[in-house]
C-alpha cells in the first residue's frame, strides 16, 4: 500500500501529515511512503530526513495519481481530489458538514474519505484525537501571543521601586484549548477567571487554579460528545451580562467557543471591547468560524478602541514541529486501526470506522451529511 503525503497548500499552514519518525514506523510495518518534495520544510523536516526514514520523494501530480492513501492535515482542494486514482482513500481534516464542495468532489472521484475531526470522542480513540492534540497547542500559543502583545508582564513582581500587580486573564470556554490556556496563564503568574456554560467544567477549572464565573444554565444548552451543540440567544445574552464586568477589568481575554457545523457564538460585544482598559489584548481563537469577538478579523491583528484583537486563524501552525509530531501520531494510530499494509478492513459497523468515514467508494455515508445532502 502506497501512502502519499502532499505539501499543505492552505494559507499560513506549516504542518505536515507525517514526520520522519512516523514515516520510519510505517515503513517498518510494510507500507510504502511517498512524500512530496519539500512537504516537511515548513515544519523543519527536510527531504533528507524523510529519505533516511525510508520514504520516496516525488512531485505532487505523481503522488496524487499513484497513492493508494493520501494523508493530509487540511483536505485537498476539489481539483486535487480529482487527480486521485479511483477508489483511493483520503484521510485529513474535512469539516464535512460545512464543506459540501469537498464531499461532491470525493463522490465524483469515486474515492473514500475519513475525517480526522470526526473521530469519535471515546476512550479507545484518544490517541487518534487530532482535535484535542491541536487544541492543546493552540491554547498554549494563545496565551504566549497575548503576553507578547501586552505592554506589561503577567506575574506579580516586587521591586525596590514598587510592586507590579499580576495581570488578570479572562478565558471563555474550558474545553481542551481553554484548559491549556488556563494552565499556561497560571504558570506565567496571571490571575485567571473562566466562563463556561457547562457547569461540569467548574471542577476542572478549579484544579488548574482558575476562578469559575458561574452562569446558571437552562434547557437550551445541548451537549454531545463533550461539545456544545446548541444554546439559545437568551442564554448567551445572560452570559454576556454576567461576564461583562470581568471583561472590563481584564488585561487579557481569550475566547475558545465553537459549535461544530455552526457559526461561532458572539461572546464579546463591541460595548465590552470598548469597556476594556487601553492596552488590553484579546485573542479570538474562534475567528476562523466567524469569531467570538465583534471586531476580530481572520489572520489579522487589529486595534479597536485601544484594545489589540488577535485573530490568528491557525494557532497550531505557529508551533509546526510539535503540531506535526502530534498530528502524525494521531494519524498513524487511526490508519493502523483501519488498515494493515495490504488493505483496509472496512469494518463498517465498528464505532471508529463508522464515526470517521465520510465518503465510501463515491457515496456519502456519514450521518452528519444526511441533512446537508437532502
Amino acid at each position: 500500500m502506497i501512502l502519499g503525503v502532499p505539501k499543505e497548500t492552505k494559507l499560513k499552514e506549516n504542518r505536515v501529515a507525517l514526520t520522519p519518525d512516523t514515516t520510519k514506523e510505517l515503513v517498518k510495518k510494510g507500507f510504502e511512503v511517498w512524500i512530496e518534495n519539500g512537504a516537511g520544510l515548513p515544519s523543519f523536516y527536510n527531504d533528507e530526513a524523510y529519505l533516511t526514514a525510508g520514504a520516496k520523494m516525488t512531485d505532487k501530480n505523481t503522488l496524487y495519481s499513484t497513492a493508494d492513501v493520501v494523508l493530509k492535515v487540511n483536505a485537498p482542494l476539489p481539483d486535487e481530489v480529482a487527480k486521485m486514482k479511483k477508489e483511493a482513500i483520503l484521510i485529513s481534516f474535512m469539516w464535512a458538514a460545512t464543506n459540501t464542495d469537498l464531499i461532491d468532489a470525493c463522490c465524483k472521484a469515486t474515492i473514500s474519505a475519513f475525517s480526522m475531526d470526526a473521530v469519535p470522542r471515546i476512550s479507545r480513540a484518544q490517541k487518534m484525537d487530532a482535535l484535542s492534540s491541536q487544541a492543546n497547542l493552540a491554547g498554549y500559543k494563545a496565551v504566549v501571543l497575548a503576553a507578547d502583545s501586552m505592554g506589561k508582564i503577567l506575574p506579580m513582581m516586587t521591586t525596590a521601586a514598587g510592586t507590579i500587580r499580576p495581570c488578570k486573564v479572562v478565558i471563555f470556554g474550558a474545553g481542551v484549548a481553554g484548559l491549556q490556556a488556563i494552565a499556561t496563564a497560571k504558570r506565567m503568574g496571571a490571575v485567571v477567571e473562566v466562563s463556561d456554560i457547562r457547569p461540569e467544567t467548574k471542577e476542572q477549572v478549579a484544579s488548574l487554579g482558575g476562578k469559575f464565573i458561574e452562569v446558571t444554565g437552562d434547557d437550551s444548552i445541548k451537549t454531545e460528545g463533550g461539545y456544545v451543540k446548541g444554546v439559545s440567544e437568551e442564554f448567551l445574552k445572560k452570559q454576556q451580562e454576567l461576564v461583562s464586568k470581568h471583561v472590563k477589568e481584564a488585561d487579557i481575554v481569550i475566547t475558545t467557543a465553537l459549535i461544530p457545523g455552526k457559526k461561532a457564538p458572539v461572546l464579546v460585544t463591541e460595548a465590552m471591547v470598548q469597556s476594556m482598559r487601553f492596552g488590553s489584548v484579546i485573542v479570538d481563537m474562534a475567528v476562523e468560524q466567524g469569531g467570538n469577538v465583534v471586531g476580530s478579523e481572520l489572520n489579522k491583528t487589529v486595534q479597536k478602541h485601544g484594545v489589540t484583537i488577535i485573530g490568528e486563524g491557525n494557532l497550531p501552525s505557529l508551533l509546526p514541529m510539535n503540531a506535526s509530531d502530534l498530528y502524525a501520531k494521531n494519524m498513524i494510530t487511526l490508519l493502523l486501526h483501519l488498515a494493515d499494509k495490504e488493505a483496509f478492513k472496512w469494518e463498517m459497523e465498528e464505532e471508529i470506522t463508522k464515526g470517521s468515514l465520510i465518503v465510501h467508494k463515491g457515496q456519502a455515508v456519514h450521518a452528519s451529511l444526511k441533512k446537508t445532502l437532502a
